[in-house]
């Protein structure tokens, strides 16, 4: 359910509306011309200030989680913190609601913090993986959070579509049906996650000793989970894998609704078919993955998806303009492995995690190696598209990223995962 609850920022705000309201906010809506926007006294390409922005709010992210994650397992409380930054990501998309082109800072910071909120709760929330699933349950009960995401998620956004296709209905402009839709987001993404709140276990106190400097225990604690790697190579060697072709996934994520619009000049509403494609199929996507998982093993059935992603990434470069139906069935494509790659890898960690109750710890060092490669590749998917002019030669980055994963993955290992 936190899944359900949370699952409309990541559609309404990072996949959808708001990209396609940040570009016309910034920009003129002309694919032909290149658009700049000036903040804090320097110019940037409106799309790379978009990346830039999200890539900072991930680089926080990357930061603070180790320290606050250890403080979770020393003084168990794991839910309050999912609990403030649930509120934190809430309250920052319904400030959204009050961003238009007068006030670009306003956005950017709003749009940074509701990040930071977002991808900082699924620290702890990933962390209860363990502590409520068994080993055998883990890929199915992983699978099974990502789809009721999908389902709540395309619920709000079919309302939200209404409200900015339909907006005469109601009698407000299509702007203003945008920023009904963050302050939605908001109030969804609080008013479901009390119940996951109140339904989930305390946590279990990994050491139970106090500790006078909680602030570097933190990363204390990550530095153990670093040298207890040096001797689990299997997981090692997945969690590298991890960082690249799951940079190639998130980045595909965040920057899809800006390349369609203002790359390929794809109209509104067909992006909007586009969008509830990658929803709709993502869902038995996730299922089907996991069921194939059980037949070849975890890692295999995560290299069939990194094979699919270079795919994608050699779809989409070639790309034509304009052309609804081409893609249509790259989001197809996209939707089908989009959740079962996440599911699978956040269910594949907790498997080849060592037994142990600090759960917490381990799990932000998977959070943190997700945050940085994110950062690192919307950093390079905005710079390429400012320094050449195209977002193409940025997809074509991606797919290295994808194929570094991929080699990784296939390289033979003493342990693999069955």
């Amino acid at each position: 359910m936190y899944d359900w609850a949370n699952s409309a920022y990541n559609l309404v705000i990072t996949s959808t509306v708001f990209p396609a309201y940040f570009a016309s906010m910034t920009g003129d809506e002309n694919p032909a011309t290149q658009d700049s926007v000036t903040l804090l006294g320097f110019t940037f390409n409106n799309i790379a200030l978009y990346n830039y922005s999200l890539a900072f709010g991930f680089l926080i992210v990357a930061l603070i989680s180790p320290m606050l994650s250890a403080i979770a397992d020393y003084k168990q409380n794991k839910k309050p913190f999912l609990r403030f930054f649930m509120l934190m990501g809430s309250a920052a998309c319904s400030l959204l609601y009050f961003y238009d082109r007068s006030n670009l800072g306003f956005g950017v910071i709003c749009m940074i913090i509701a990040a930071i909120g977002y991808w900082a709760s699924i620290v702890f929330y990933n962390a209860y993986l363990p502590e409520i699933a068994a080993i055998e349950d883990r890929d199915r009960i992983s699978a099974q959070g990502f789809s009721m995401g999908y389902i709540g998620s395309v619920l709000l956004q079919i309302i939200s579509f209404i409200l900015i296709l339909q907006n005469n209905w109601f009698g407000i402009t299509s702007g203003k049906g945008s920023q009904i839709s963050f302050l939605l987001v908001g109030i969804w993404w609080f008013g479901f996650a009390l119940w996951p709140l109140k339904m989930l276990p305390n946590s279990v106190i990994a050491v139970p000793r106090k500790s006078k400097q909680l602030l570097f225990k933190g990363y204390q604690e990550l530095g153990k989970v670093w040298h207890q790697l040096k001797t689990m190579k299997a997981l090692k060697r997945f969690l590298t894998a991890f960082f690249f072709y799951n940079m190639g996934l998130q980045t595909i994520m965040f920057a899809a609704t800006l390349f369609a619009s203002s790359e390929l000049a794809i109209p509104t509403t067909n992006l909007i078919v586009s969008i509830l494609i990658i929803q709709l199929i993502a869902i038995p996507g996730a299922y089907a993955i996991a069921r194939l998982s059980k037949k070849i093993g975890n890692i295999k059935a995560i290299t069939v998806c990194v094979v699919i992603w270079v795919i994608v990434c050699f779809i989409g470069y070639y790309a034509p303009i304009g052309d609804a139906n081409y893609f249509y069935g790259l989001a197809t494509i996209v939707g089908f492995v989009m959740g079962g790659t996440q599911s699978l890898s956040r269910s594949t960690y907790s498997k080849l995690m060592p037994e142990t109750t600090d759960t917490t710890s381990f799990f932000s060092f998977y959070d943190v190696t997700e945050k940085i490669g994110i950062g690192f590749g919307l950093f390079t998917f905005g710079f390429l598209a400012s320094v050449t002019g195209s977002q193409r030669f940025s997809i074509l980055s991606l797919m290295v990223f994808f194929i570094i994963g991929l080699l990784l993955l296939i390289i033979p290992t003493k342990k693999q995962l069955q």
